[in-house]
């Protein structure tokens, strides 16, 4: 779910990614250590709804318990597995020996140390890739409305379901392609009329006192600019920021969204299709199983790095951010999604390949609203849930009830199944820092089909190039759930999925204000130290009836 969350803002105002209360204060976020590991934080104190993590592992401790590495899958864009905060926590295959070119471990997959890549081959990797809507408008155009009309009715009456998600996906792809072929004219102009803000501050600080006294412009571009300049005004980010630090921002923030719509032209391009050159499969076939290579990190890595750093980062040199299961997780990379939508294909081979090679929990940080090869995966998921393998899945980012807006891959088969088809999937939203507006504006939810709420927005972790930055979506809240059902299972390694579920949502910290009861079966954001308490009290030495009563450390929820 590689989303800029940024807003249209043309004429209709900023809304950017960095821009929380908190950054009303003097401290400057990339500063501001408490800031970066807020995710962490005991509600019972701090009355910020972060998860606890330190308390959680005194209370494990306490209890006499020894922990057991347990190995966290990120299916993802790609891993910097040589990161200064990563390295020290990443998997390695104990059966193969590095760079000699050989299938030691008989897998079928060459050189596979710290995972694979489902998305490369012997010609690279592919960066850009379609979203899943092109490939099914690209596809099942000719077949439902090509230049025999008596054979396109013949064939929609023989294929009524692939008919409705071709439909559904010509709806979207229109959408979507002219939302983007905008967002790349809004955000291209605007970065060009930096110069003309800069020009019009005079030097002067971004104030509503500085913008009072610039004097209308009849020349168009300072018009536009000193409408933009008004709107970001009231944006934390940049208020009382100096003309140097404006123009710094504002280009930084413009790169974001530019660099966000232009590989669009690519995803949205009918005719665009880099899967044979590239990686060289049948991709028809779901059958096959050895392609990719192992370049763990590929082209765009940051999405999978900060991913991997909120699970089992490490404190390095002057960083102070580490994952929610930085003392016992290990990270097996296994590449999976490009810069557009994950293929079904590579969705499943990804989940079958990190569950043969010992992962116990899979961060699946992606999604999308159709899937031709849906059955192939589920059959993963029915794969993953016989070994025991618990798969923690972002619930999307587009603000809609995902009951109504599917986001693939989803453990309901039907939405008005009262239940999941598997027992092993943990869907989660994110939750902001902020009480009264807790539910993440971008965060998807849904009281029956998605399980929790985490932490996922000014999320701090690490990226590329040995660096590290703020990111959100319940891309990033995935993680810290993934990371927190990675701590349960270390040190009570006989946790089964569908109790690790059950613990995390029972003891979640509730909320009573706008309605966030409803977007979850929690109706709250988790706490790993009461998870940690009621996985103890109720699974504990065997134990594998569930308790009619919580533990009593967690039967009073916190409401606020």
């Amino acid at each position: 779910m590689k989303k800029v969350l940024l807003a249209a803002v043309f004429l209709a105002g900023f809304s950017f990614s960095y821009a929380q209360e908190s950054q009303a204060k003097s401290i400057d976020p990339k500063e501001d250590k408490d800031l970066m590991t807020w995710y962490h934080k005991d509600f019972s104190t701090s009355k910020v709804y972060g998860v606890n993590t330190a308390n959680a592992y005194k209370y494990l401790e306490s209890k006499g318990l020894k922990p057991k590495t347990v190995v966290v899958g990120v299916l993802d864009s790609g891993v910097q597995v040589d990161h200064p905060g990563l390295v020290k926590n990443v998997w390695s295959n104990p059966n193969e020996v590095p760079g000699n070119g050989k299938d030691d471990d008989g897998n079928g997959y060459i050189d596979d140390v710290h995972g694979w890549n489902f998305i490369g081959g012997k010609n690279g990797d592919i960066d850009i890739d379609n979203m899943e809507v092109t490939r099914v408008v690209a596809k099942y155009k000719p077949v439902f409305e090509g230049d025999d009309s008596t054979k396109n009715k013949a064939n929609q009456s023989k294929m009524p379901e692939e008919f409705a998600m071709y439909m559904k996906a010509k709806e979207l792809f229109t959408a979507k392609s002219a939302e983007a072929k905008q967002g790349f004219q809004t955000y291209t102009k605007i970065n060009s009329l930096i110069p003309n803000m800069v020009k019009l501050l005079g030097g002067k600080p971004v104030t509503a006192a500085t913008l009072e006294g610039i004097k209308p412009s009849t020349a168009q571009d300072d018009a536009i600019a000193l409408q933009v300049l008004g709107q970001v005004s009231t944006n934390p980010e940049f208020q009382g920021k100096s003309a140097v630090e404006f123009e710094k921002i504002m280009k930084e923030q413009m790169k974001e969204a530019i660099d966000h719509f232009a590989p669009q032209a690519k995803q949205y391009d009918l005719s665009y299709d880099p899967r044979k050159e590239i990686v060289g499969d049948n991709y028809d076939d779901y059958s096959e199983k050895s392609y990719g290579n192992n370049d763990y990190e590929g082209p765009d890595a940051e999405h999978g790095t900060h991913v991997a750093g909120i699970i089992a980062g490490l404190p390095q040199g002057k960083e102070i951010q580490y994952g929610v299961a930085s003392k016992v997780a290990k990270i097996m990379s296994v590449r999976t999604v490009p810069n557009g939508d994950e293929r079904d294909k590579d969705v499943a081979n990804a989940i079958r390949y990190a569950v043969d090679n010992g992962a116990k929990i899979l961060n699946m940080s992606f999604g999308k609203p159709v899937s031709p090869g849906k059955n192939v995966v589920w059959d993963a998921f029915k794969y993953a849930e016989d070994k025991g393998v618990l798969l923690v899945k972002a619930a999307g980012n587009e603000n809609e009830d995902v009951a109504e807006h599917l986001a693939f891959p989803t453990n309901f088969k039907n939405v008005a199944d009262e239940k999941p088809f598997v027992n092993n999937v943990l869907v989660v939203g994110a939750s902001t820092n902020r009480n009264s507006d807790l539910r993440a504006s971008f965060s998807n939810y849904n009281k029956k089909m998605v399980n929790v709420f985490a932490p996922g927005e000014q999320i701090y972790s690490t990226v590329p190039k040995n660096e590290y930055k703020y990111l959100q979506g319940t891309s990033m809240a995935s993680p810290v759930v993934a990371g927190a059902a990675a701590v349960l299972l270390a040190y009570m390694p006989e946790l089964k999925p569908d109790q690790i579920i059950e613990a995390l949502v029972k003891s979640s910290n509730l909320s009573a204000e706008n309605k966030f009861p409803d977007y979850s079966q929690a109706g709250g954001v988790i706490d790993l130290q009461k998870a940690a308490e009621y996985a103890y009290t109720n699974f504990y030495k065997g134990k594998s009836s569930v308790s009619k009563k919580p533990a009593k450390s967690v039967k009073k929820a916190v409401k606020k």
